[in-house]
């Protein structure tokens, strides 16, 4: 079996929520998605014009992978719109892939 790699991309229209939105996730949101299941995860600035950030977290297999969105994703990703709306400018997009192959 092979790792799942699920990124969400957030796309700001300004520099202005970045700083909560980065102390939001390193102040806890990462830690909640690491115990639904993920086993790893990362925040990437992207090298764009406007603030956007890729986070990508890392699953053992697809089940669990499903678990976490069956059971914690729903509430995640609702505290994520509560604090972050789209309706402040904020974007959002979710890829989930298969790792093919791993180098050190």
């Amino acid at each position: 079996m092979s790792d799942i790699v699920y990124t969400v991309t957030v796309s700001f229209t300004g520099e202005q929520l970045v700083p909560a939105w980065l102390a939001w996730m390193n102040g806890g949101h990462v830690a909640d998605v690491i115990a639904g299941g993920a086993t790893a995860a990362e925040i990437v600035r992207l090298d764009l014009p406007e603030p956007t950030f890729d986070v990508h977290y890392r699953f053992p297999t697809r089940e669990a992978f499903t678990t976490y969105e069956r059971d914690h994703a729903p509430r995640l990703r609702a505290d994520g719109l509560r604090r972050f709306p789209v309706e402040k400018g904020i974007m959002y997009k979710r890829t989930v892939g298969e790792v093919v192959r791993s180098f050190p």
